[in-house]
């Protein structure tokens, strides 16, 4: 694929207007066109546990992160916990019933996703006039205003921003999810700190995909829109044309595709049009401008996939891969070996208190160990790459066996690879965060009615399967008083034996 010639304005960039130009079919402006089959289940299209107002668990913060059409995003502090959260509310009497299929999907799939750049749901609420969805708090801001204060990035930066885009994207379509609506608004930074961790956020145009079906939605953001999905018969490689798009405005300040009306910047992105001819190019290198034509090819089967992506020259030339600290990884892998399967109750409370409890900077560590065991880069471990770990700290025999013994532990969902949570459930340090001040958080948590006690209708609240017979295992060892529930110092014991 040739670039087509003809100049962008030179003090050109991105602009605001790009935000909430989510659908762009001209029938349907504004709006997303959902062709999918769905169940007809009424006007109320997400159904949950959480019924009620959420202020009885959470204090919403003013003023708002962020508002739009249809609600907005609010700062919340948790009240046994006092620990922040974010939480998306979305006013009911305001929503179609296709924008709440689309609530409904991005809930359900972001229930499903564990990858570090992903952002990562908690819980959903609804009462009578609003949703509500609780996720992680992310302070950075968006890549978006990254962009609009800085212009442009040096090529370094561009690329350990693209390598955590493309982390994330490999690691989706893996999953067979493919994003379809991927740019700078919808990328967050956790934190403002120099090195923080982009997040993808908005899957609420993602859809599980079958491998060699065309999708035919025609939908997306007119900056970012793949050609093919201009013509409704796509697959997933409509992510990667995104990130090129995103690669492009990273390295330049504006757009590949611009224009004056949105069926202008259609016409050109149909067309494949754009160019390196302005002076912002001069002093970017070949490798990136081939890596950008690599990503932004016309013909979807000559385009890079999200692997591919990762592999390329300009993305390892710059993404410094990470050191190997031996004590760290001795460390780390040493408390994964001490790891063991607990009763299915206990485990299921300290998957728990690692979600909700933990702490960014006691999974600082261990995230940097699995992205060092993670060599393709697809936010899972294998039982290879994790081979190649521990045979740099035992013998190689040992290492086998231990990787097995590790797998039939570890691996819950029986997936052939380490997802991340079962990574960092496997391998925190368990002492610190079974701390009598996190139980104590966590007992306050479950104990709904502050009764003192936890019942199994508490813990049922929280934990899909936990049936009569697994808490009649659990009253018989920990209920020294026999009353049929939970008290404070049972939980300790309970959770005690975990150390």
């Amino acid at each position: 694929m040739g670039t087509c010639s003809g100049k962008h304005p030179q003090n050109g960039s991105v602009s605001k207007n790009q935000k909430n130009q989510q659908d762009v079919d001209n029938k349907t402006p504004q709006k997303y066109q959902i062709n999918d089959v769905q169940p007809d289940i009424g006007n109320l299209i997400i159904t949950s546990e959480k019924l009620g107002r959420i202020t009885k668990d959470y204090t919403l913060l003013n003023p708002p992160l962020g508002s739009g059409a249809y609600g907005e995003v609010r700062k919340a502090i948790h009240k046994s916990t006092n620990l922040l959260k974010a939480v998306k509310i979305i006013h009911k009497s305001q929503t179609s019933k296709e924008e709440q299929e689309r609530l409904m999907n991005e809930v359900k799939l972001l229930q499903k996703l564990d990858h570090p750049n992903i952002i990562k749901i908690f819980e959903f609420y609804q009462d009578d006039r609003f949703f509500y969805i609780v996720t992680e708090l992310c302070t950075g801001g968006e890549l978006f205003d990254k962009i609009r204060s800085e212009g442009s990035f040096s090529e370094k930066k561009a690329a350990e921003i693209m390598r955590q885009i493309l982390s994330a994207v490999n690691y989706c379509h893996d999953e067979k999810i493919v994003h379809r609506d991927l740019k700078p608004e919808n990328l967050l930074y956790e934190s403002e700190k120099e090195n923080s961790l982009l997040k993808i956020i908005d899957f609420g145009t993602s859809k599980e995909f079958v491998p060699n079906q065309k999708l035919n939605q025609k939908l997306g953001t007119p900056y970012y829109i793949a050609p093919e999905v201009l013509k409704k018969k796509y697959d997933e490689k409509c992510d990667l044309w995104s990130c090129g798009v995103i690669l492009y405005i990273l390295l330049c300040g504006y757009p590949p595709f611009d224009g004056k009306t949105e069926d202008k910047i259609m016409e050109k992105v149909s067309k494949g049009c754009y160019s390196f001819d302005t002076q912002e190019w001069e002093e970017v290198s070949k490798e990136a401008k081939d890596f950008i034509k690599k990503l932004l090819q016309l013909d979807p089967s000559k385009r890079l996939n999200a692997h591919q992506a990762l592999q390329d020259p300009w993305i390892k030339k710059f993404s410094n891969p990470l050191e190997f600290d031996k004590p760290l990884m001795t460390k780390v892998l040493t408390n994964m070996k001490k790891f063991t399967a607990q009763q299915k109750l206990q485990e299921a409370v300290f998957k728990f208190i690692v979600n909700q409890l933990a702490t960014k900077d006691e999974k600082a560590e261990l995230l940097k160990t699995f992205q060092c065991l993670d060599t393709n880069q697809d936010g899972k471990l294998s039982k290879e790459e994790l081979l190649a770990g521990y045979s740099k700290i035992m013998k190689p025999v040992e290492a086998a066996e231990e990787v097995n013994r590790i797998f039939q532990q570890v691996d819950k969902n029986n997936s052939g690879s380490i997802d991340y949570t079962e990574f960092v459930i496997a391998t925190i340090d368990r002492q610190q965060l079974l701390s009598k001040q996190r139980l104590q958080m966590t007992f306050r948590m479950f104990d709904k009615d502050k009764s003192g006690l936890i019942s199994i209708d508490e813990l049922r609240e929280i934990f899909s399967g936990i049936s009569e017979d697994m808490w009649k295992q659990v009253v018989q060892e920990f209920d020294s008083n026999s009353d049929g529930q939970i008290s404070l110092e049972e939980f300790f014991t309970m959770m005690k034996r975990i150390e």
